[in-house]
């Protein structure tokens, strides 16, 4: 009997290795933005770090596959754009999911280009960095996160109570141009702050340092760029406002539409862990401040909700 029980043991165990073997060989592969801190850091000699790097080792722990994060450093030129870069990732299989993807209609249409160039990526070749990519079609899990706009204010305009962009009027404003905040500043109430603003190149200048040395006194930037520089500067003298701008966007995961089962399978995922409180308790530990999602689950035409106000 006991050599009975042994043997059917040994065939459980062997058969079931077959699958652990499938399972170590099928990791989730997710595509992390690699310098976007409180989401997601990836450093030489240092742990990976962010928001949606424990996101992602939960929703992989969920679907009882191994976790693979495929790290991606966004650029900007004129062949190039953050909905292309995740579409030609997808679509060149360097992972199934993009993760802290902004939910927009824009985000989501399909391309009007056939191909598009890979951004930068650990392990890209020389090749890779030349060659273009076939792009697909892109479909969107549910939202995991609210990413909103806030008014940030330096240390001489710390205190001042702010409502609505209305009440920034007569405080030196600075922003950086051609981006989000850009539009909403200068297209507010018909123009009514423009004389107040002043631009900064992206990339180049230094607006939360500005901020900072008291050279202007507020801005308008996402929340979650306003948390990175909050952990690098615990001591800081930018203050947040309170204040979030009312149109803002969910971000979720984004595959390809030919792949439903695993955008199902992530939403499930995501519906439990939300539920569970443990998608606040990840962005807390990230030092995120963690706002749920908020509808509509995909926002509409960004820049003409904008103009409109």
């Amino acid at each position: 009997m006991r050599r009975c029980l042994a043997a059917w043991s040994a065939a459980v165990i062997l058969s079931a290795a077959p699958l652990v073997a499938h399972a170590a060989e099928n990791p989730l592969r997710i595509c992390l933005d690699k310098d976007r801190p409180p989401l997601s850091v990836h450093q030489k000699g240092k742990a990976d770090a962010g928001f949606d790097v424990l996101l992602a080792q939960a929703v992989a722990e969920r679907l009882r596959r191994p976790l693979a994060i495929q790290w991606f450093e966004s650029r900007l030129d004129e062949d190039s754009s953050p909905q292309l870069e995740a579409n030609a990732l997808l679509s060149d299989g360097r992972c199934a999911l993009v993760g802290g993807y902004a939910l927009t209609t824009d985000s989501l249409v399909k391309p009007g280009m056939k191909t598009a160039r890979l951004p930068d990526f650990v392990g890209a070749t020389r090749d890779d960095r030349r060659r273009r990519v076939e792009l697909g079609t892109l479909a969107p899990s549910q939202p995991y996160v609210y990413s909103p706009m806030a008014v940030v204010l330096g240390p001489k305009a710390k205190g001042r109570k702010i409502g609505d962009i209305g009440d920034l009027a007569g405080l030196r404003l600075v922003i950086e141009s051609g981006s989000l905040g850009d539009a909403i500043l200068m297209t507010f109430d018909k123009g009514r702050l423009i004389d107040d603003i002043t631009h900064l190149v992206p990339g180049r200048d230094d607006l939360l340092g500005a901020l900072e040395r008291g050279d202007h006194d507020a801005t308008l930037i996402d929340l979650a760029r306003f948390d990175a520089h909050r952990a690098a500067h615990p001591d800081t003298a930018v203050t947040a406002s309170g204040y979030y701008y009312p149109i803002g966007a969910n971000r979720g995961y984004v595959g390809l539409a030919g792949d439903p089962a695993l955008i199902e399978a992530v939403n499930k995922a995501l519906t439990a862990l939300a539920a569970e409180g443990k998608i606040a308790e990840l962005g807390k530990q990230a030092g995120l401040t963690y706002l749920p999602p908020r509808e509509p689950a995909i926002l509409g035409d960004v820049w003409m909700k904008i103009i409109q106000r």
